[in-house]
């Protein structure tokens, strides 16, 4: 079982408990934050000892500007001394993009789209829906393609034998079994073809197969429809008539863009905020207001242009969400440590001058 079925199968456990699958990415969202709070705290020590650090570290920039290999070696010192790792901050992104790629492969792949594509979720249509897709009627008999459009199959197949015998979840032997004869025309017909030897059966079983069903999925429409292939010497063949796709805009996807967009601004707003305490270079501070303007809109520009599935929007919402009540609990249980700190340390500071005074 690869790991996009298995992500697959896990959030259809999570929606059996909670009542649907936009509940259930939301739930997920929530499991992965928890599982990286321990970081999300190191990364937010490591923002403000980098703020505490910054003037130490701007006059060391400026007394070694002329000599580059000297002034990395004095940071690499400078880090070392103060037990600082520059790339703390970036653990929690880093982990979080495999989650991101695995959960966008599962909401775009065939198995999701037949399982739960549709679903409903708020003002959401569909999760899978992107910003520009083209929706299909799954499962009409007919495909809305472009002559652009690229099919695959489902991993398995129904088989059918001599003496109604029927095989059920037989593999394909490779992800490419389907082929396309001819160019495709959307309004005219596509023939489709899968070698015999695509089946993962045995060989006396083979001689024996009159008929397939699998689902053939159209990946730039993610339109479903199930197919039925018949025998012709080794080759299994299939004709389904094609509509002309047309192209539909998705506002409630437009709208989760720039919800997106608005909490990761918050999000960045937050976690770059300075400490009031602290004095900070005012080219860093201008550099992080710039950076936390400019990152939120690039990627909500990119979502427009680039297909985006309205569950991923979900997740990448709910984790900006988590990730401002995270970073405003983790900063207050930080400046409650410090605030012991400082008190244990002056009240150490007074009870050394009182025994001074007595001893005296």
């Amino acid at each position: 079982m690869d790991f996009v079925t298995l992500t697959i199968s896990f959030l259809k456990m999570l929606s059996s408990f909670v009542g649907s699958y936009g509940f259930g990415i939301i739930i997920l969202t929530i499991i992965i934050r928890m599982a990286l709070w321990p970081l999300g705290v190191s990364q937010q020590r490591s923002m403000k000892m980098m703020q505490t650090l910054q003037p130490k570290l701007k006059a060391l920039q400026d007394r070694y500007k002329s000599d580059p290999q000297m002034l990395q070696r004095k940071m690499m010192e400078f880090y070392k001394d103060h037990k600082f790792n520059p790339m703390a901050g970036c653990l929690p992104m880093l982990i979080q993009l495999p989650v991101f790629i695995l959960l966008y492969s599962a909401l775009m792949s065939p198995q999701f789209i037949q399982m739960a594509g549709d679903s409903k979720f708020l003002f959401i249509n569909r999760l899978d829906a992107t910003l520009r897709g083209n929706a299909g009627v799954p499962y009409d008999g007919s495909f809305a393609s472009s002559k652009n459009a690229y099919f695959n199959t489902a991993k398995t197949a129904t088989v059918y034998l001599d003496g109604d015998n029927k095989l059920d979840d037989v593999k394909f032997n490779s992800k490419k079994a389907l082929k396309v004869q001819g160019d495709i025309i959307p309004g005219e017909t596509v023939d489709f073809k899968i070698s015999l030897d695509e089946l993962d059966l045995k060989y006396s079983q083979l001689e024996k197969v009159q008929k397939i069903e699998t689902t053939i999925t159209d990946t730039t429409t993610r339109e479903v429809e199930k197919v039925t292939f018949t025998r012709d010497g080794d080759i299994l063949k299939a004709q389904v008539p094609t509509i002309v796709a047309k192209s539909n805009f998705h506002t409630d996807v437009l709208i989760l863009i720039i919800i997106f967009g608005l909490t990761m601004y918050f999000s960045q707003k937050i976690m770059m905020a300075t400490n009031k305490n602290q004095k900070v270079d005012p080219q860093q501070e201008a550099i992080q207001k710039s950076m936390g303007t400019m990152m939120p809109i690039m990627l909500t520009a990119t979502f427009v242009f680039i297909p985006i599935p309205a569950g991923v929007l979900l997740y990448l919402i709910s984790s900006n969400i988590i990730q401002v009540i995270q970073t405003i609990v983790i900063n207050k249980q930080i400046d409650c440590e410090e605030a012991d700190k400082k008190a244990s340390k002056t009240n150490g500071n007074v009870t050394n001058v009182i025994d001074a005074e007595f001893r005296e």
